[in-house]
């Protein structure tokens, strides 16, 4: 059945014919009027005395009266979920393109295999509990997924009359699958760098095509796809602080055809939380890196001025040497040569924010300042053996100079003070010029050319874990 042509209005009225014969059978013919004027003519036939079809027909008066009549009871679950995946949620505004592939998955791969052949009109509580019961024992997250979907589309089928009852009421997850009544983010630091780690990382970035990368991540907290997303015109260069605006990702309400080749996953978008809109001080050891970064962006952009292969000038911070935002999976390979230079342990690049955070928590910085910083606001961040330590205060007026020190890489630094993200001072005191610096107090480098690179390939992990 395709359930894009189906007519799930509202019926305004209806008409119910006498018991009549049907094909050699009693049975009778219920007639659905809607808003816009159209009919639908629906059958009840197969009955063998004229007083079972009046028995059926009297209770079919009673569920059009009362606004439980099914209109369409052969609809079967797994292409119920299709269409209210692609007809009802994609279109809404605030439905990303990342939660689209996350419910297409759990639909496609968990729901689908065990319910999908069902109809709609007989799933029942039975159902749901071995559903979830099998979901827990093989996964964590997947099961609190697929009841979030059902739940959802299941009221939205009891509003459209597709069933008569929502079966997902009173239906909880097993014992075994842990509940929250807050939003956590569990970061095991087992999966985070530590300190020393962290130091190596650094120096190793320094100088490859992913520094900023790097550095965005382990020293501001920034998720992948706002890295990405960083324009010079999102930095206030007098006052040292970024605004973080925009992700670039796949917009799902884009039309296709004006999306130039290769750059599905590359358009701005918005941050992924209300929270995730945010502004940042920026450290000394960033600003400086951005600054050199930026003269680099107008080298390129002076010599790239005809031929081919002309600059764009979109104002990247992180982009190719012609001007180019840098695709989805571009860092991964860069990322892995980083690691094994380093001597380091692999860690997935978004557990890089997760050591960020970990470091910050260890230090005694309170997890609602971390969550602030890292865009989330109304969520609890808790790293496995710290959690019990640590507590959500209000006041987020937390000294974190010690940590930053020990994190930022320092070789030189100027005598400005350097302000951290929650309005504290820290006074680093000055180290002896070397002969890399320059007059300005800068430490030079030398840079190779950033060159374009195809999408290497599709990387997900899912944020805000």
């Amino acid at each position: 059945m395709d359930l894009s042509e189906i007519n799930l209005q509202t019926y305004v009225s209806y008409d119910i014919s006498n018991v009549l014969t049907i094909k050699g059978k009693n049975g009778f013919r219920v007639t659905l009027v809607y808003e816009d004027g159209s009919r639908k003519v629906r059958q009840h036939a197969g009955y063998g005395k004229k007083a079972e079809a009046n028995k059926a027909r009297n209770q079919v008066i009673g569920q059009l009266h009362t606004g439980n009549y099914i209109v369409y009871p052969n609809i079967k679950i797994g292409e119920f979920l299709e269409f209210w995946l692609e007809h009802v949620m994609r279109p809404e505004p605030s439905f990303t393109a990342n939660s689209y592939h996350t419910y297409r998955n759990c639909i496609r791969n968990h729901i689908t295999p065990q319910l999908g052949n069902l109809k709609l009109v007989t799933l029942n509580q039975g159902h749901l509990h071995k559903l979830y019961r099998n979901l827990a024992e093989k996964y964590i997250s997947i099961p609190k997924l697929a009841k979030t979907i059902l739940n959802t589309s299941m009221q939205y089928a009891l509003k459209k009359h597709l069933i008569a009852a929502n079966p997902c009421k009173d239906v909880h997850l097993p014992k075994n699958v842990s509940k929250t009544s807050f939003h956590t983010i569990e970061v095991e630091e087992t999966e985070t760098y530590t300190l020393e780690q962290v130091k190596k990382l650094m120096d190793a970035s320094k100088g490859s095509k992913i520094h900023m990368q790097i550095m965005f991540a382990l020293l501001m907290g920034l998720r992948r796809s706002e890295i990405h997303g960083v324009k010079y015109s999102d930095i206030d260069f007098a006052h040292r602080k970024l605004k973080i605006q925009r992700q670039l990702g796949e917009d799902l309400h884009a039309d296709p055809e004006t999306i130039p080749v290769n750059m599905k996953s590359k358009q701005e978008i918005r941050t992924k939380t209300y929270s995730s809109t945010r502004e940042l001080d920026i450290p000394d050891y960033v600003f400086q890196e951005i600054l050199e970064e930026r003269k680099r962006y107008e080298r390129n952009r002076s010599r790239r001025q005809s031929g081919k292969w002309v600059f764009q000038d979109l104002g990247y911070v992180c982009c190719s040497s012609y001007g180019r935002p840098r695709s989805k999976g571009y860092y991964y390979v860069h990322y892995k040569k980083l690691i094994e230079k380093a001597g380091l342990p692999y860690i997935p690049f978004h557990n890089l924010r997760h050591t960020y955070a970990t470091l910050l928590m260890k230090n005694n910085i309170n997890q609602k300042a971390v969550a602030v910083a890292m865009g989330h606001a109304k969520s609890i961040i808790t790293v496995d053996t710290y959690t019990d330590m640590q507590a959500i205060i209000e006041d987020c007026d937390v000294e974190i100079q010690e940590v930053i020190r020990e994190i930022h890489p320092y070789d030189s630094m100027d005598t400005k003070m350097l302000k951290e993200m929650f309005q504290e001072e820290i006074s680093i005191p000055r180290e002896p010029q070397s002969a890399e610096e320059d007059s300005s107090g800068s430490k030079c480098y030398d840079y190779s050319d950033v060159k374009e690179m195809d999408d290497i390939h599709e990387w997900y992990l899912e944020e805000g874990q």
